[in-house]
């Protein structure tokens, strides 16, 4: 079956946070929300349960459960219970969640930079210190990529630090960390007792073929036991909008804590979410395949581009469907995408708000002409910026 990965939509005629922050005239190429339409089973499903015309409370289904562990078993070899699932309406909730349920007032947040920026709020929003360790850039890495900085996690940990916010692919840079790197973040993390919470949401966009995601507490085992897995339909499928995503946790204390400190926070599931979360899960992998071709593409044409831009510099993302750009040395001043929204009219994220200025995070989920467009526009600075 063919999907259609080409055809624009008018995404402006309904209020859209991505196509609404800037004017008419600018491309949007920023949050993390693709604007390919969903794979048609999720459309069918949505149709058949519209048609019911009933949206009161709902509760995720058993048959949702258990789809949710097969995709965890036939894509990750791992096989979890439906007993260890808490679904919610979003990861960044849960951070928050794990934040007020699993620490005090005063105790120290853990994350790594570069980081979605939600990463960088919880510490600050829940009453706690945010603890920021810069990871090692590709240029100061053996391995030409963006690496954990070890010896930093060490000198910034104290007594006061509880929880260890990790993201596994990693947003913004792309990394896929591999085995050993896992092992040696597990070691840390015993080391220091510390809880995890893993964002693992865009685990289904690994771009290179043939490779496969390993979920932290699947790849390091003894860490099960101390770690929250977060989940979600919301990037793959592209129905972040319907806002459903499941915390899966092993071990039942920790579950529990992790559950009581939704009370009286977590509004009542999305009805349609979770509609769209099982038929993504059941039936969505031909057009994820599919989606995964397509994006593949547009990273080869953004690195046809980067070619071209003196002082650019960008490591190609192993998973994900953003990119993470070197602007530092391209003339643009300490705002590249500022100067890039005045004079491209293309609408970037701003990597100061990811802990790294002169960094721009650009969307490639996007249609082929729409991001040939966004990058000619680019284009048209960056090519010529006079250093």
């Amino acid at each position: 079956m063919e999907f259609d990965f080409t055809t624009e939509l008018d995404r402006r005629q309904y209020p859209s946070t991505k196509w609404q922050r800037f004017d008419e005239d600018t491309l949007p190429m920023w949050v993390a929300d693709m604007d390919f339409a969903v794979a048609p089973a999720i459309q069918q499903a949505l149709s058949a349960r519209v048609g019911h015309a009933v949206f009161g409370y709902a509760n995720p289904s058993a048959a949702l459960k258990e789809a949710l562990c097969d995709w965890s078993r036939d894509h990750y070899d791992w096989q979890i219970d439906a007993a260890w699932q808490t679904w919610l309406p979003g990861v960044v909730p849960a951070l928050h969640i794990a934040s007020l349920s699993l620490t005090e007032p005063g105790d120290e947040v853990m994350t790594l930079t570069p980081i979605y920026p939600p990463f960088l709020q919880v510490g600050e929003l829940t009453g706690r210190v945010t603890r920021a360790v810069p990871m090692r850039p590709p240029e100061e890495s053996e391995g030409g990529r963006w690496e954990i900085d070890f010896d930093a996690l060490e000198r910034a940990v104290t007594p006061r630090t509880r929880l260890l916010l990790w993201c596994h692919p990693h947003n913004p840079t792309g990394r896929v960390f591999e085995q050993r790197e896992l092992e040696r973040l597990a070691d840390f993390v015993e080391r220091h007792d510390l809880i995890v919470c893993s964002d693992e949401l865009h685990c289904d966009l690994i771009l290179e073929s043939g490779r496969r995601h390993r979920p932290l507490a699947r790849a390091v085992p003894r860490l099960s036991a101390r770690t929250i897995t977060l989940w979600a339909a919301s990037k793959t499928f592209n129905v972040a909008g319907l806002a459903v995503a499941c915390a899966v946790i092993e071990d039942p204390r920790l579950r529990a804590r992790f559950a009581r400190g939704c009370i009286g926070l977590m509004p009542s599931h999305n009805v349609l979410g979770l509609v769209a979360t099982e038929a993504a899960y059941r039936h969505g992998e031909p057009w994820r395949q599919a989606l995964l071709a397509q994006l593949r593409e547009n990273v080869s044409m953004l690195e046809a581009f980067v070619a071209r831009w003196p002082g650019v510099g960008m490591s190609r993302p192993e998973a994900t469907f953003l990119a993470w750009l070197d602007c530092r040395a391209a003339g643009l001043g300490e705002s590249p995408q500022q100067v890039l929204l005045e004079r491209g009219k293309v609408g970037l994220s701003d990597g100061a708000d990811f802990g790294w200025p002169g960094f721009v995070r650009i969307n490639l989920g996007t249609q082929p002409s729409r991001l040939q467009e966004g990058l000619s526009r680019l284009d048209s600075v960056l090519a010529t910026v006079q250093k």
